[in-house]
This record gives C-alpha cells, structure tokens and sequence, in this order.
C-alpha cells in the first residue's frame, strides 16, 4: 500500500486489522466479509428493539425481497422511517450486516429501520438491486398504516454502493411521483461507473476499496452488455452522477471521506445538487478511508456517526432529546 501522510494516526494503527476487500475474488470476498459479520454479530443485544424479518413482493415477477424492520418497543404512534441499503460494491454484503446500525439509529433516534436485503450482483444485475430497493420504498408508503408508519416522513439512505443505490431508489420515486421522499441520506455513495475523477485515478491501493475494485464492482453490477465507462446506455438510476436533472430531490446529507476513489465523485454530486436548488449538507471528514468507520472507537468515526444521525433527525422533524 502506498503511503498517506495524511491519514489519520488512530485509523492508521487499525489497518492491519482489517479485511483486504480484494474484488477479484468475488467468493473469497464475500466468505471474508460474512465471517467478519458473523463475529460482530454474535453477541448483539437487541434490548429495546422489536425486530420483524417480513417479505414483501417484488416488482413484477421478480422474487420477494426479505426487509429486516426494527422499531422501538411499545410505540403507539405512527414513526418516521429509515429505509436503509447496505453497501459492499453492490456484490457482497447482506441487510443483516447492518443490525448494529440499525440498532444505534432506533436507540438513538426512536425512529424505524426498514433494512433491505436486495438480490446482489453478478447474479443480479442492474435493474434488479435498484428494483428490490425502489419496490420496499413503494411497499411501506403504501403499507403505512399496517407497518406503523408515517407516510410523510420516510428517509432513504445507504452507504457505498448502498448511498448509490439510495441516489437512484430516490431520483426513480422523483420520477414517478408514487413516493414523497422527505430526506436522503448518501454515506460515501458510489455514484458514477464513469471513474473519471481525480480520487478515482489517484487511490488504486487505498485501504478497504480502491479504483480495481471500483471497476469490477462496476462492472458487475452493469451486466455483461456494459462496455465501460464510455457506454451510452447507462441508466441514470443505476449511476446517479449521469443524471443531468437533480431538481427536485429532497435535502441531503452526503459524506465522503479523504483518501477514498469515490470522494470526488460524492463532493461533485452534492454541489450539482446544490446548484439545482436542492438542500444539501456536505462534509468531507479528512484523514479517513473508505470504511473507516469501522474503526469506530476513532474519534473521526465517533463525530461522523453523530453528525450522521444529527442530519437524519433533522431531516425526519425527530424532535432532539430533552438534556
């Protein structure tokens, strides 16, 4: 790995620690990841947490899609609602990966979590991840009432491939008109098969994710008919950046992170949409990576949760807690 002078010393004692993210060996990545959750996951307390593994159609003939829904206990009132995408290059990864996320944002702000588990690429390509995603959105709007939801407060939100996947879940709700979105919530979101910006021609060996594996994850997702970054035909729901109308999106909170490809792509996102009249906050957190927040007893990782979870409360009216 090259060096970073600017890398943050308390993220810099953990890289060793973590795991290499090596897309070139998809099984192995994803073996590598599942172990690691499995570990995090094994003794986490869900005190205070109701949570239902409930399935919903898919759209059209597609198979159903498995959403992990967690609430508070005992509410009686109608929540908000954070539709969440987990991230992984759109090729690993699973919604169960981000119970302790889930946890922490229910805890913490009192509202609900509903945590897709769409179908993964390659086996899947695009449209399918983005359809799994934009049908749960369509499902709880629709099923507000059953689920306990208000209907005017839903949040759409993921990180990585997860924020791409939000970006484009919400740019299709604006389209069709079914869903009024009131907030997103873009964590490092991969945006742009394109790959053309300074970060994603400098970070080729940056920790976690980096330009090789920003290509594979690209291009399995794309399908076998992707013939690259030149390629006209990509769907703007599938790589948000194409998109040349970003009016009328809902504000937004986007975060990147310094020494990662994706980071310019994110701060250019959040100004075109700044320039078209949408509400954003946008905050690039120096010294991290991709991921960094992993290592989340590093004080960066500490302030980029909470500023996180400040947006999203702000975003859904969630009233502060009384100190």
């Amino acid at each position: 790995m090259s060096q970073f002078p600017t890398l943050d010393p308390e993220l810099a004692a953990s890289i060793t620690m973590l795991p290499e993210g090596d897309f070139s060996d998809l099984p192995a990545a994803r073996t590598t990841l599942n172990d690691m959750v499995d570990t995090m996951l094994a003794d986490l307390s869900f005190d205070g947490v109701l949570l239902q593994e409930l399935t919903i159609p898919g759209l059209g003939g597609d198979p159903d899609i498995a959403v992990r829904f967690f609430t508070p206990d005992n509410v009686q009132e109608p929540l908000p609602v954070l539709l969440w995408i987990h991230g992984g290059g759109f090729a690993v990864g699973t919604a169960a990966s981000c119970d302790p996320y889930c946890l922490d944002i229910v805890r913490e702000l009192g509202i609900a979590v509903a945590s897709v588990d769409y179908r993964l690429a390659p086996e899947t390509p695009f449209p399918g991840p983005l359809d799994d995603c934009y049908a749960a959105l369509t499902h709880i709007h629709a099923h507000a009432a059953e689920w306990g939801i208000d209907p005017a407060r839903i949040a759409v939100g993921g990180q990585s491939a997860g924020g791409g996947l939000a970006a484009g879940t919400v740019l299709k709700a604006r389209d069709e008109g079914l869903v009024p979105v009131a907030f997103q919530l873009l964590e490092i979101p991969e945006l742009d098969d394109r790959l053309h910006t300074v970060s994603m021609a400098e970070f080729i060996d940056t920790p976690l994710w980096n330009r090789p594996n920003a290509i594979l994850s690209w291009r399995y997702y794309l399908g076998e008919s992707y013939t690259g970054p030149a390629d006209p035909s990509v769907s703007l729901y599938a790589a948000p950046s194409r998109a040349t109308d970003l009016s009328a999106l809902p504000p937004t909170y986007l975060c990147t992170m310094e020494l990662d490809p994706l980071r310019d792509e994110g701060i250019d996102y959040a100004l075109r949409l700044l320039q078209a009249g949408v509400s954003v906050e946008l905050h690039s957190f120096s010294g991290t990576f991709h991921g960094s927040g992993l290592v989340a007893t590093a004080e960066v990782s500490r302030r980029a949760a909470a500023e996180s979870r400040n947006a999203l409360r702000r975003g859904l009216r969630v009233p502060s807690p009384v100190l």
